[in-house]
């Protein structure tokens, strides 16, 4: 079975409409955590939207699983990344007005700077990711400039609407899952996936990691956390 790591960003987009204290993207991973998650997510932004500094250091702390810390590649992000050490950082393009991730790295065209701040990260024992498309050049390039793993964007995948589309978007994930483990990258996935679309993903082999957000914290906000989480592990188990 793959792992499950739960992206808990939209626990703090709900305290931050409000600039209060609650809910708790902490408390939240620790529910998570406690439901079987396999790690826990954040996606610390340039604009500081939802996730906070406070609590990346907080989490580095509380988090018994493993912390995948979401960032951006500028040097203030790799910087923090080196301070805190997560255990994973994934390394994503970051637009200031996009309401979500909006696609991959272009890897190829970031080549000298992920080479450069790659090696940085794994020197202070971090394993990195890349958020790609699930593109094959992408994937070589990845390869390298010395990334651990990939993680394929299933955005795609998720917006389609007719079967023959589906069909043919799940068939690029499988022919990146080859080409990247072949090369001896890692495969994670994630973007977009929710209860009624992580079937035909799930099923794929190779994958050793989803990295589920909004859907999770959407279905908790009307079952709880802990339901949330078990629910979408009984996904991936079947």
């Amino acid at each position: 079975m793959a792992k499950l790591g739960v992206n808990v960003d939209h626990i703090a987009t709900i305290r931050q409409a409000r600039g209060v204290t609650e809910p708790d993207p902490v408390a939240a991973a620790m529910l998570a955590e406690l439901a079987g998650a396999h790690g826990i997510t954040v996606h610390l932004r340039e604009d500081r939207r939802h996730i906070q500094d406070r609590d990346v250091e907080v989490l580095r702390k509380t988090v018994q699983s493993k912390l995948n810390l979401e960032m951006a590649l500028t040097d203030e992000m790799v910087a923090f990344a080196l301070k805190i050490l997560p255990d994973d950082v994934t390394l994503v393009p970051e637009g200031r007005h996009e309401l979500t991730t909006e696609g991959g790295l272009d890897v190829n065209m970031l080549r000298s700077t992920l080479t450069q701040k790659i090696a940085l990260l794994k020197q202070a024992g971090i394993t990195v990711s890349l958020f790609i498309e699930p593109d094959i050049e992408q994937i070589k390039a990845s390869h390298k400039v010395g990334a651990d793993y990939i993680e394929i964007h299933t955005g795609t995948y998720c917006e389609m609407r007719s079967e023959a589309d589906k069909k043919e978007q799940l068939q690029r994930i499988e022919l990146a899952i080859s080409a990247a483990r072949r090369l001896g990258l890692g495969v994670n996935a994630g973007h977009g996936l929710n209860y009624q679309n992580i079937g035909p993903v799930a099923a794929m082999k190779g994958i050793e990691e989803f990295n589920i957000g909004h859907s999770i914290v959407a279905r908790a906000s009307l079952v709880g956390m802990e339901r949330a989480v078990r629910e979408m592990l009984a996904l991936l188990n079947e």
